[in-house]
């Protein structure tokens, strides 16, 4: 039996629907993101789930039991905001006990819990501090540390990185999936971040418009997109323009280069034209071994990320983006140099 068992489940908002019938199952101990755009419904479903808002039609369960119509504090789960959302009038003991509190836990018991959930998430001694007095970062770990504090039987987190820089984000996903896994606490985490949900999740419910496209492993999510929404939104996408040769021989045309390519769609009619689609990191610079297409082109721009490079290479009215590790050896081609490039045709997906 599944720990999380959302079945067709529906929010309409006056005359807009804004979650059209999803359904999803998960097991326990399992980290789910819910990744999409702003408005496709991934806010709203998590809020469905906590409590938050009333479904307009079907049904939730966690660990076997209907929480569709209880109140949030009937649910036993922690949840975790995006503005923190810590009391500025009480310090950090206070902020993490008050749940604890509130379900009436003895004194001693609750200071225990509070030292605890200070060590685990790195900020022993900090329970006399007030939130004003801590970093944004510091912020959100005792945030985390309120919503676990009274042993949820799962966590929500509503983008709780989204309000931080770029390498406290990356520091604090860490932290907080290695929490997870050292509790063993299912956790259903909403970002509209690819990376975040790539690095850290177990699996991913892509959205989009209130439905689901894809949920999948992070792998099957970037390697095997289930549509064109998924393969564009999730990670960076090639997408060339392409015309059928000839159907049976499999052979495209890419701005004048003739190519065989593993499948073609079952309509698909000499001078048809197609998308097909790729990665950055599948193309490479010259011949490379399993690589058994090459195209040539011209280098239009070059652009330094540190130790990726990445290159945008004009094939002719296609521009295909490529990306290739930084070698402090060897310059980068430089802009209107000319260029060979080899790739898989098991790579190119047609859309």
């Amino acid at each position: 039996m599944a720990f999380l068992d959302v079945q067709n489940l529906t929010k309409t908002f006056g005359q807009t629907t804004v979650v059209k019938g999803v359904s999803f199952a998960f097991d326990k101990g399992e980290f789910i993101s819910l990744l999409g755009p702003s408005g496709c419904g991934k806010t709203t479903i998590l809020r469905m789930i906590a409590g938050f808002e009333n479904p307009t039609s079907g049904s939730i369960e966690v660990d076997g039991q209907d929480i569709t119509h209880l109140k949030p504090n009937q649910r036993q789960l922690g949840m975790v905001f995006q503005a923190y959302a810590l009391f500025p009038n009480l310090n950090v003991g206070d902020n993490i006990g008050f749940g604890l509190k509130i379900a009436g836990m003895p004194a001693e018991e609750r200071r225990a819990r509070v030292d605890e959930m200070l060590k685990l998430i790195g900020l022993p001694g900090f329970e006399k501090r007030y939130p004003y007095e801590m970093s944004g970062g510091q912020q959100q770990r005792v945030a985390l540390a309120r919503a676990i504090a009274p042993r949820p039987r799962m966590l929500l987190l509503d983008e709780p990185l989204s309000a931080l820089d770029a390498k406290i984000r990356v520091s604090l996903r860490e932290e907080i999936r290695a929490i997870q896994l050292d509790l063993g606490i299912t956790t259903v985490f909403v970002t509209h971040d690819q990376e975040e949900a790539l690095s850290i999740s177990d699996r991913i419910v892509v959205m989009n418009a209130g439905n689901i496209e894809q949920l999948g492993a992070p792998h099957e999510i970037y390697n095997k997109p289930a549509t064109r929404f998924v393969a564009t939104f999730v990670g960076q996408l090639n997408s060339l323009e392409a015309t059928v040769l000839d159907p049976a021989a499999k052979t495209v045309s890419i701005d004048g280069q003739a190519v065989t390519i593993p499948q073609l769609p079952a309509n698909a009619a000499a001078n048809a034209a197609i998308t097909l689609t790729l990665r950055p990191e599948v193309a490479a610079i010259g011949t490379r071994d399993g690589n058994d297409i090459t195209l040539t082109g011209t280098i239009a721009d070059v652009t330094f990320l540190g130790s990726v490079i990445r290159l945008r290479i004009a094939l002719g009215r296609n521009i295909l983006s490529l990306d290739t590790f930084n070698d402090q050896r060897t310059a980068p081609p430089a802009r209107g140099e000319a260029v060979t490039i080899s790739l898989a045709s098991k790579d190119l997906l047609v859309l």
